[in-house]
């Protein structure tokens, strides 16, 4: 049995909390709590990356999650330009560190180019259904 839900949220940096409760708020709904912190972190980022570089003035992003049996997927979406590049974090640095912090702790981890804007997926291994 495959599950999903998506909301929609504002260019703002409260949205990057509502996101992260949006998505622990699913994950208990469906009862899934192995990996609930990684995922949970992993909006996170991928919220704050589409608040600060991907969500043009007065547009929203989409968080979007999907259940396939004993995978849990979490998609970003922005309408915004380009596309993000995981780099390797530079310790000194106070920031760069998102995208890699999501690779290392998903199991499965890509970019969509959409044809407006784009979306990052990631994806975790939980029990099955």
């Amino acid at each position: 049995m495959s599950l999903s839900r998506q909301q929609r949220f504002p260019r703002a940096r409260a949205s990057v909390r509502a996101a992260r409760q949006f998505v622990g708020d699913t994950l208990g709904d469906w009862g899934v709590c192995e990996r609930r912190d990684d995922m949970r972190l992993c909006v996170s980022e991928l919220a704050t990356n589409a608040v600060l570089h991907g969500v043009p003035l007065g547009r929203e992003f989409s968080v979007r999650l999907e259940r396939e049996g004993g995978i849990v997927a979490i998609g970003v979406r922005d309408s915004g330009p380009g596309c993000p590049v995981v780099q390797r974090p530079d310790l000194g640095a106070p920031s760069g560190r998102g995208l890699w912090l999501v690779v290392e702790l998903a199991d499965e981890f890509r970019i969509c180019d959409e044809r407006v804007g784009k979306t990052i997926w990631a994806g975790f291994k939980v029990g099955s259904a």
